[in-house]
């Protein structure tokens, strides 16, 4: 399919220009298209028998750019070009709107008209909507008020019924009674959260609908934050690095790599699932859009969490299977330790009869006040330790050395923080001291970073980063020969890490 690529980029193409609806329902660029579509197999262009679907169909594009695969591989096994474009519209290429204004745009895309029973049709169909189906579908709300096909929260409005996708809210058969052998598509990420602070993650749903399918292939481009992290993900991340029908993936660390008017923190990725394929998977990443690292075999399931840089699970390993390794998740706070969210504002700024520090963030800015000790009513034990404080979010750019994690302090006993923190606790001022020479080497962080997918970092983050002995300041020379990691891994972590401002 090299042709249609040079054509692609020497012609203009209109849906090149669609900007997309929202960050949780994105157009899908041509070009990225036909990189998914590369993914199959070439025969499958050859047989006239396969049927497609997109159960998520925004701009038409992915359902365009098999037929004119379809056009060009069934010229052998249907000579008459009229009778060729016949068969593929009317019996191979199906889709399923996710609005009825993405219907009417996929419709216009594939057929030339909105209406595909129209005289301006290229296919002239007895329904107007041809092979792109939608009809607004609902929520089934259970007894706790969330759907029990999405999650989505009920919030009794008007607006209850949004985001009720075809292919999540409604049988297969109900839309078309057929087998499929090929699912593609880039489904919706998100759904708006409800009240929360972190929106629901609903791309998972349209991978599992489409497994239970049972098709041959499925290829779909979704964001990548479910190989380390995602709200609600732990069992989509489980069956998807235990599947080994995933033949390839191809992971960009950086969104605009494929989507450049989008950010999605984490990246995005693509990926093949083979019914009949079991093995290893062919993996290929890209940390700054100008090159690909070659394909890799990789076993998905050898961590907990996919480890996304190749490079790195030599170190890993040398590090977790060293003799008496303890992770400093042990000795790390929880998420709202104190009890207390982001914007907690309960305290004053000059200090009181009976008042502890407690450490907070406004505006970007490290503030402190101060809070009366008798208000800590959780994790008392932990308010007379030594601290090291480190903030629980910050971002990334995905290309070049990053510093991972925000700049820590050292908080001294008695103390307090809100939500904007996590804190590594020990006895004494020396040992935070040493904790905090620790946090500062570029080890430290780059065995943090091979966790940190987004701009998030967990406790379950730190889980890979081994404790030390407390007595002494540590350096990354002390650290690579405690490890004995050799000059290119030495030289690797340096390239990926960069100096602690």
């Amino acid at each position: 399919m090299t042709e249609s690529l040079i054509e692609f980029k020497r012609n203009p193409d209109i849906l090149d220009a669609l900007a997309s609806l929202s960050t949780d329902e994105i157009f899908t660029p041509p070009i990225i298209t036909n990189r998914v579509l590369d993914l199959l197999p070439e025969s499958i262009w050859k047989d006239p028998t396969k049927k497609f679907l997109d159960p998520c169909s925004k701009s038409g594009v992915f359902l365009r750019e098999i037929v004119k695969r379809l056009l060009v591989g069934l010229e052998e096994s249907i000579p008459d070009r009229l009778e060729r474009r016949e068969h593929i519209f009317r019996n191979m290429v199906y889709g399923i709107a996710l609005s009825r204004l993405t219907g009417l745009v996929s419709r216009r895309t594939l057929y030339y008209s909105k209406d595909a029973s129209s005289e301006h049709s290229v296919i002239k169909f007895d329904s107007n909507q041809g092979n792109i189906y939608y009809e607004p579908a609902k929520h089934d709300f259970d007894k706790r008020g969330k759907c029990i096909m999405c999650r989505k929260k009920q919030t009794n409005s008007s607006d209850d019924h949004n985001y009720a996708y075809p292919f999540l809210h409604r049988p297969i058969r109900e839309i078309f009674d057929m087998d499929f052998d090929v699912v593609i598509g880039n489904p919706p990420y998100q759904l708006k959260s409800d009240g929360g602070t972190r929106d629901i993650p609903i791309y998972n749903r349209f991978v599992e609908n489409s497994k239970a399918l049972s098709p041959d292939y499925i290829s779909m481009i979704i964001p990548s934050r479910w190989m380390a992290s995602g709200l609600g993900l732990g069992k989509f991340r489980k069956e998807m690095l235990s599947d080994y029908r995933i033949r390839s993936l191809t992971d960009h660390q950086v969104s605009d790599e494929v989507f450049p008017d989008v950010q999605i923190m984490g990246g995005v990725c693509y990926f093949l699932w083979d019914r009949g394929y079991s093995g290893s998977c062919s993996v290929t990443s890209s940390a700054s859009g100008k090159e690909f690292t070659k394909p890799v075999e990789r076993v998905l399931d050898e961590y907990d969490i996919f480890v996304r840089d190749h490079n790195a699970v030599s170190i890993l390993k040398k590090v977790i299977e060293s003799k008496n390794f303890a992770p400093m998740s042990d000795i790390l706070s929880v998420d709202k330790e104190f009890g207390w969210t982001s914007n907690f504002s309960d305290f004053h700024t000059k200090p009181q009869k009976n008042d502890i520090p407690i450490f907070y963030n406004r505006n970007g800015k490290r503030k402190f006040g101060y809070i009366n000790r008798k208000k800590v009513v959780k994790s008392v034990e932990l308010v007379d330790k030594w601290k090291v404080m480190v903030p629980k979010a910050r971002g990334s750019s995905g290309i070049g050395a990053q510093q991972v994690i925000g700049t820590p302090f050292i908080s001294p006993s008695p103390s307090v923080c809100t939500q904007t923190y996590l804190f590594f606790y020990v006895e004494s001022q020396e040992e935070a001291e040493t904790i905090f020479s620790y946090i500062k080497t570029k080890f430290f962080r780059f065995l943090v970073s091979l966790r940190k997918i987004t701009q998030d970092a967990t406790r379950s983050t730190y889980s890979w980063v081994p404790q030390q002995d407390w007595t002494n300041i540590y350096s990354d020379e002390d650290l690579y020969q405690k490890y004995a990691l050799n000059e290119e891994e030495i030289e690797y972590v340096d390239s990926k890490i960069r100096s602690m401002e």
